[in-house]
């Protein structure tokens, strides 16, 4: 399907934008997003992971899980380090 492909290509790009941030709040120590934006981020592309799987777009699924952790580790790394500085 074209929308599978479409959906999965904007995906990743918007998962590759994620992985500096993530090396950056690594190297720095910091937590540079809300707790509010992470929950509510990851926990609604979690949610098009399993919708995008119940229509059978395997490849838009798949690709929505990984930019889901992505956005879980900048949570995972707010939590750990602490407030924004």
């Amino acid at each position: 399907m074209v929308q599978d492909i479409i959906l999965a290509v904007v995906a990743i790009a918007l998962g590759y934008a994620l992985i500096p941030q993530i090396i950056y709040g690594y190297r720095t120590k910091k937590g540079l997003i809300s707790i509010n934006t992470g929950v509510i981020t990851s926990l609604g592309l979690y949610v098009l992971s399993v919708t995008f799987l119940t229509l059978d777009l395997i490849f838009s699924g798949v690709m929505n899980f990984i930019v889901a952790s992505l956005w879980l580790t900048l949570l995972i790394q707010r939590i750990k380090y602490g407030k924004i500085k």
